[in-house]
């Protein structure tokens, strides 16, 4: 068997990501390897325990507290939100499903900050009145966070509580997990890691998305306590439906081909798996689950540059345990661009502008609102590279030569990129 501490250490220094925990589950057989300093401003040591921000993650363990809502027949998947929640200035169409999948239509990144009180998550959903719908609900796929609020919104409703307590006494508590956390008070009693910005290595200045966020992405927590909550999906036949397909994904990044209930659902060299990626403020966090061969993997990092450590090496953790390797991300190909896509998008917190720079495409993404917050930077450059099938639409970016490339996808209207619908503007 490979020496993953001796591996883990390799591909993380070559991906200048300086703090990681990988965490194995193999048919009964557990492994944690930690690596490097939890920040760089200390250099306190990445330890089996340390924590680190899951990000969206979190949005599988919100789904499966809906999921047991439903099992308790508290809702219905398939009912109005505005039935659960009447105050709430959803559109009337939009369900449950729809807020689980991504195909509710509304402007997903709203990053509004509505304080630290138990009312923060209620403040934020009665806020949404204010945003737009991008495309009818259930016509289209756009990568909603607002959407997962609501969902946390419903459960606050229906037990009676914060998000926050209801995921200790549906989740946490029921699991054992004691390394698992949703706000700074809490993370301080841990070894917390801290993010380090791609570009330069820095240390962030901002540690955590506001707490209204909560239920799309604000749990933070051990590698251990990650692998148990994952095992508990691929064990227990009562969450099951969760990673039955529910909407196609054409060129996903890594294999992803369909969404099921908040899970990605993967194929790896022709055999499904599920997961989640998350990404917060310079922590990324990748979880992925194969049932055939009862292996679940995990890998937490404080860096933007986590995508360049975790391709590697989970085509060598998966290689060696079921024979299948991670995808080869999409490549550019040397074909001429034209301008017809030159122009601008915009959608709730970011600006997308694409411009002509002598023999080149430039993608400008500017963070705006309430994201220049915790923005690591105000502007990003992207150059804009073709790439298959050949036909000016499609192309990929990557941000630094370490990283894999990532596709996007413009049409006449609107420009698809990290699962997002942006309009042209």
């Amino acid at each position: 068997m490979p020496d993953w501490s001796a591996r883990l250490n390799e591909l993380a220094e070559a991906a200048e990501v300086p703090g990681a925990v990988l965490g194995i589950w193999h048919d009964g057989e557990t492994t944690v390897t930690p690596y490097g300093v939890l920040n760089t401003a200390t250099g306190v040591e990445t330890t089996a325990d340390s924590l680190f921000q899951i990000g969206s993650v979190t949005k599988t363990w919100t789904a499966t507290m809906i999921v047991q809502l439903a099992a308790e027949d508290r809702l219905d998947l398939d009912e109005a939100v505005v039935k659960l929640l009447p105050e709430a200035p959803i559109d009337p169409r939009i369900t449950v499903r729809h807020l689980l999948t991504h195909t509710s239509g509304i402007d997903g990144d709203v990053f509004t900050d509505t304080g630290r009180g138990d009312d923060c998550v209620e403040r934020y959903v009665a806020l949404l009145g204010d945003v737009d719908l991008l495309f009818e609900p259930g016509t289209a796929y756009s990568y909603c966070n607002a959407g997962y609020v609501v969902l946390g919104r419903i459960i606050e409703v229906l037990d009676g509580r914060t998000w926050d307590e209801s995921l200790k006494a549906r989740l946490l508590e029921p699991l054992g997990l004691t390394q698992t956390v949703t706000l700074p008070e809490e993370a301080i009693l841990h070894r917390a890691a801290r993010g380090h910005v791609a570009s330069d290595g820095a240390p962030v200045k901002t540690w955590q998305l506001p707490r209204s966020i909560g239920a799309a992405g604000l749990i933070t927590a051990s590698a251990g306590d990650v692998l148990q909550f994952a095992l508990m999906h691929l064990t227990d036949d009562r969450y099951a439906a969760m990673r039955e397909p529910q909407v196609p994904f054409a060129g996903g990044v890594g294999g992803f081909t369909n969404l099921g209930l908040a899970w990605r659902i993967y194929d790896w060299g022709g055999r499904p798996l599920f997961g989640h990626d998350g990404s917060t403020i310079s922590q990324t966090a990748f979880l992925r689950i194969d049932p055939a061969a009862r292996l679940v993997v995990c890998l937490l990092t404080n860096s933007g540059n986590g995508p360049a450590l975790f391709e590697p090496l989970a085509s060598e953790v998966f290689t060696e345990y079921a024979g299948i390797a991670h995808p080869a991300p999409p490549q550019p190909v040397d074909v001429p661009t034209d301008d017809r896509h030159v122009g601008r998008y915009e959608r709730t917190s970011v600006r997308l502008d694409v411009v002509r720079r002598d023999d080149r495409l430039v993608l400008v993404e500017h963070a705006t609102g309430d994201r220049l917050a915790f923005a690591e930077e105000a502007a990003t450059e992207y150059d804009l590279l073709p790439t298959e099938p050949a036909d000016g639409d499609h192309f990929v970016v990557r941000a630094s030569p370490n990283h894999p490339w990532v596709p996007l996808t413009f049409t006449p209207t609107h420009l698809f990129s990290s699962g997002r619908v942006t309009p042209k503007v």
